[in-house]
């Protein structure tokens, strides 16, 4: 705990045998009250590994898509009583030893939301981010920060922590299941008002770690302009996407209840 406040870790995963020991291992678990991982249907030992570790472990029969692996995450976070939930890639990209003060931003009541940057600094490119990536999320950043009227220095961290109020209030299952997931929720952050800060934050590029092709970060790359542009077309009043619309937020926990309960 921090400040009183419960903090739970998320780990996303599909196919992350190869790191995930890496990274629970810097998880500063003093901290740290719970520790949750969604296996996306691997094809590796990632469930093995993890429930070894002792984390709590839920297992997608079907890949649902990284957005998809998400919601669960969260939905599980909320349920099992976080008041901070911090999601960090699997990958060993980022540095969990970080969480003390990302939570703490968090806790401290200036922020709702706190990202884990890799631009601030110069992090990135020392850690071996590949520079077409470099320039493509410098590129993105700087339309998104314009459409968005946000002054953040990146967008596409896989290091972010929310505060519960935020995942409550966020229509979370009206997000894609894909990728650009990440974006819609930082443009649903924005819609609704809650303060954004961020740390900055070491990155590590190397083979084991997780990274999408280059079709996939062409669709991405499209998708994030395409929730900029929605964002900024419905402030202007030209229609209100569901993704915005606050009513979709109760909707979307109804249908999760929804499912939960045919399922049961």
């Amino acid at each position: 705990m921090i400040g009183g406040k419960r903090i739970a870790v998320v780990l996303p995963a599909y196919n992350a045998g190869l790191t995930l020991l890496r990274t629970f291992k810097e998880i500063p678990l003093d901290i740290v009250d719970d520790v949750i991982l969604t296996d996306d249907s691997s094809h590796d030992d990632t469930r093995e590994i993890a429930r070894s570790l002792g984390i709590h472990t839920i297992v997608h029969a079907v890949n649902r898509g990284y957005g998809g692996n998400q919601k669960t995450c969260y939905r599980t976070a909320l349920e099992r009583g976080a008041d901070i939930v911090v999601m960090l890639h699997t990958d060993y990209q980022y540095s969990p030893k970080l969480l003390p003060a990302m939570a703490g931003m968090i806790a401290s009541g200036h922020y709702d939301v706190v990202l884990g940057s890799r631009i601030l600094g110069k992090g990135a490119l020392a850690g071996g981010m590949p520079v077409y990536k470099y320039l493509a999320n410098r590129i993105l950043t700087f339309a998104e920060n314009l459409l968005l009227g946000q002054k953040l220095s990146e967008y596409h961290t896989g290091y972010r922590a929310w505060s519960r109020k935020v995942l409550e209030t966020l229509p979370l299952e009206a997000c894609s299941d894909d990728f650009v997931f990440d974006n819609q929720m930082l443009a649903q952050a924005a819609w609704f008002g809650f303060v954004v800060g961020e740390i900055s934050c070491p990155t590590r590029y190397f083979s084991e770690a997780s990274s999408i092709n280059f079709r996939r970060s062409c669709t991405y790359g499209f998708g994030v302009l395409h929730t900029a542009l929605t964002y900024r077309l419905a402030r202007w009043g030209f229609g209100r996407p569901r993704i915005f619309h606050d009513l979709a937020a109760r909707l979307c926990v109804d249908d999760a209840a929804d499912r939960a309960n045919a399922a049961s």
